[in-house]
């Protein structure tokens, strides 16, 4: 089912399509239409059972990038689109793109940025509703930006009291962080929990802010 070409997805039916566990893909970049996708199979990953190997410890270790929280929705929506080599065609259409950065503006999507030398060189961003956030995409131009981005995501996550992180299909690069396939009824199930669960998305940043007026 596609969507009546408009200039951006409103706000309201974004919430409800997530609340539901459904979310809107395109064909291609400059496609003025979406269609809805509800998988049979649904990845996450569940929050307590996040790996992490040997190298990435390391990386983390070694403070390679300056990790921020919304510093750059636009830029990171704006890297994910962008071609990549194995995708000769992106998903994030230039009307996806624009639904979501008015999505952020109104308080409901989020980014993760990994910097180095004041240049953005990885990230992530999705949505945060109830108890769940849904992530969308990640990018990285640089090595292990993303895998650090999505660490201190869910960092994020596990403060903030959050119970599901859905990354809505499975791939290679998730796989090693212990993600699961669960049918789209188990995914339901979790799912409800989740909208009835009261997190907060910037706990960690209050957190920290303690901390720094304790000295």
């Amino acid at each position: 089912m596609h969507a009546p070409a408009t200039s951006l997805i409103p706000v309201e039916l974004l919430l409800r399509a997530y609340r539901g566990g459904v979310f809107p893909m395109a064909d291609h970049r400059s496609d003025p239409e979406v269609y809805w996708v509800e998988p049979r199979e649904r990845a996450i990953i569940p929050l307590d059972g996040f790996r992490l190997s040997k190298s990435l410890k390391k990386t983390l270790r070694q403070d390679r990038f300056r990790v921020t929280c919304n510093a750059d929705f636009a830029g990171v929506i704006a890297e994910c689109a962008a071609p990549r080599e194995e995708h000769a065609e992106s998903w994030i259409s230039h009307r996806i793109e624009a639904s979501y950065n008015a999505l952020h503006l109104a308080g409901h999507a989020h980014s993760i940025e990994c910097w180095q030398d004041g240049e953005l060189v990885g990230g992530l961003y999705g949505i945060a509703l109830g108890g769940a956030f849904f992530g969308e995409s990640m990018f990285s131009r640089a090595r292990d930006a993303s895998k650090v981005a999505l660490v201190h995501l869910v960092e994020r996550l596990r403060a903030g009291g959050f119970v599901l992180l859905d990354t809505q299909m499975s791939t290679g690069h998730l796989a090693r962080f212990g993600v699961v396939e669960i049918p789209r009824s188990a995914f339901e199930r979790r799912l409800a929990v989740a909208m009835a669960t009261a997190a907060e998305w910037h706990a960690i940043d209050r957190r920290a802010e303690k901390e720094i007026r304790r000295g």
